[in-house]
């Protein structure tokens, strides 16, 4: 083997070895840990409800319609923190997906009321023994101590 073969294949063996980066001062950031910790949690969720196709925020708007039946698209949002155009977009696929549906307000008939259809009351079932072990995982890595600890630090952010 000639020196210049040698040399290309040590260059192609480096930078097939990626280095590790210089995060500096990231990991000591708030911010960068909440963030990696989020990338995380919703991996696991992702995966947890990869049979179902249903995202976080979905799961969260489809709970919040059942916990609060009538509950109209405007206090969703706020309660979620959710643009009203993105909000409107996902309501708009859970209710093609057959989960939710729009029915005129009682009071208002201008605002709509949001339900759950018989679909999405049985996707809840579903969905509720998914989140748990979800949840458990998370708990197992954490403690329940560390659980609630994390829990009372991250209300005092918001």
């Amino acid at each position: 083997m000639t020196t210049r073969s040698r040399t290309a294949v040590r260059r192609a063996a480096a930078e097939a070895t990626p280095a590790q980066t210089d995060l500096g001062p990231l990991p000591a950031l708030v911010g960068y840990a909440l963030r990696r910790a989020q990338l995380a949690v919703f991996q696991d969720f992702v995966e947890t409800m990869a049979a179902l196709d249903i995202r976080p925020a979905q799961f969260s708007v489809l709970l919040l319609i059942e916990r609060n039946p009538r509950v109209n698209q405007a206090q969703i949002g706020e309660a979620l923190g959710i643009k009203p155009a993105n909000l409107a977009v996902m309501l708009n696929e859970l209710a093609a997906r057959g989960f939710a549906e729009r029915r005129p307000g009682a009071l208002d008939r201008r605002a709509h009321a949001l339900h759950l259809t018989t679909a999405g009351r049985a996707l809840m079932r579903h969905l509720h023994a998914r989140v748990a072990d979800h949840e458990r995982r998370l708990v197992e890595r954490l403690g329940t101590t560390g659980k609630a600890q994390l829990l009372r630090l991250l209300a005092r952010l918001t």
